[in-house]
């Protein structure tokens, strides 16, 4: 048997990658699984068994429903204004020439910060302050954990933007404006999507940040974990479930729309 040079290298490589993403992926495709089970005790059904019944039972479950309703709220806003504020972070990225590196650190700072130490933060800052935990202060947090990954994927969408096609605007008396409106917004769209999308998902899975800055009406991942923590309900599987579709289904398009900026660019 002839092995091509470097064909080792690479089957170790696919080996690796393929272990890795199974290790990541089997966890909630297994909760997925359990969720189409007609028993009360979680495990994987027969395929004869299987069955939406607890994914209708949803609807009976106010608490879950409430909550789901407040994190979608929490999410757009968060998604919202992530995507604004890291729209005006990178064009101004763009057009510092001192000092690129500092405002690249600070706005993705809070990326490395745990979660448990900033929402604790917020949390006693907020409180020292006299302002009540509200829905005000989860979308607080969740920009915080946002809005660093939303600026790096606009950031990232600012390739295919070519100085020449600015330059060349600007020879034919367009405005700064008139460029921004009718030249970088259209080719930095998908990215804009896209860290809009990424913003929404990372402030609807959100636990730690909302566990310390949530009011009465507590998130959807906050009360999952509640629940679980009371006593397994076979509906927290079909909710988990369908959270997990949902990303899954938003993550492809991101995925899709980050495959055409690269050949915009390309």
């Amino acid at each position: 048997m002839i092995v091509r040079e470097g064909t080792t290298p690479r089957i170790v490589i696919w080996t690796l990658t393929v272990i890795g993403l199974a290790v990541i992926y089997a966890p909630p495709l297994y909760l997925l699984g359990v969720s189409f089970n007609p028993a009360l005790q979680p495990g994987l059904p027969h395929f004869s068994d299987i069955t939406l019944k607890w994914y209708f039972a949803l609807g009976a479950e106010s608490a879950l429903v409430a909550a789901l309703g407040q994190s979608i709220m929490i999410a757009l806003a968060t998604a919202v204004i992530a995507t604004l504020l890291s729209l005006g972070a990178a064009l101004a990225y763009r057009e510092l020439h001192r000092g690129r590196s500092l405002w690249f650190l600070t706005v993705l700072l809070p990326m490395f910060v745990p979660g448990v130490i900033q929402g604790l933060a917020l949390s006693t800052v907020i409180s020292r302050a006299g302002v009540k935990a509200s829905a005000l202060t989860v979308i607080a947090g969740h920009l915080l954990w946002a809005m660093p990954f939303a600026f790096i994927v606009i950031l990232t969408s600012f390739a295919v933007v070519k100085r020449t096609y600015l330059m060349a605007a600007d020879d034919l008396g367009a405005s700064r404006l008139r460029q921004f409106l009718d030249i970088t917004l259209p080719l930095i769209r998908p990215g804009l999507v896209s860290a809009f999308i990424f913003s929404f998902l990372l402030s609807l899975n959100e636990f730690t940040r909302a566990f310390y800055l949530a009011g009465r009406q507590n998130t959807l991942p906050v009360v999952l974990f509640g629940k679980m923590n009371a006593g397994a309900s076979p509906t927290i599987y079909a909710m988990s479930g369908a959270i997990f579709l949902v990303s899954s289904v938003c993550v492809v398009v991101v995925a899709l729309r980050s495959l055409l900026m690269q050949r915009r660019a390309g």
